[in-house]
């Protein structure tokens, strides 16, 4: 299993960013997707998921109403569209098969700062 996350980068507070996860290796379509952050000097913290076929999905409360998970089976991609950024969002982001961050890839940076 591989998984390939891309799209972070330094923002305003109030910006938005939309992170992708590319994934191989396994029949994505079958397979629950999960987003984790991990922040400085923290543990992984789950962010959202969503359901092989997108009709459930579950945020942190946090994150609820600014962060939309959405999938392309098709592509075997994942995507994270997070609006209104707060400086508490900064860490590192992770695609992931569970929501304990299993068969992560290196991740992709999220800084948000004036």
């Amino acid at each position: 299993v591989k998984l390939v996350e891309s799209g972070g980068g330094l923002v305003q507070p109030g910006g938005s960013l939309r992170l992708s996860c590319t994934a191989s290796g396994l029949a994505f379509d079958f397979w629950q997707m999960y987003w984790v952050r991990q922040a400085p000097g923290m543990g992984l913290q789950f962010v959202a998921s969503i359901t092989y076929d997108s009709d459930d999905r579950d945020y942190e409360d946090s994150v609820k109403g600014r962060f939309t998970i959405s999938r392309d089976n098709a592509k075997k991609t994942v995507y994270l569209q997070m609006d209104n950024l707060k400086s508490e969002d900064t860490a590192l982001y992770y695609c992931a098969t569970s929501a304990d961050g299993q068969n992560r890839g290196q991740g992709t940076q999220v800084t948000v700062s004036s």
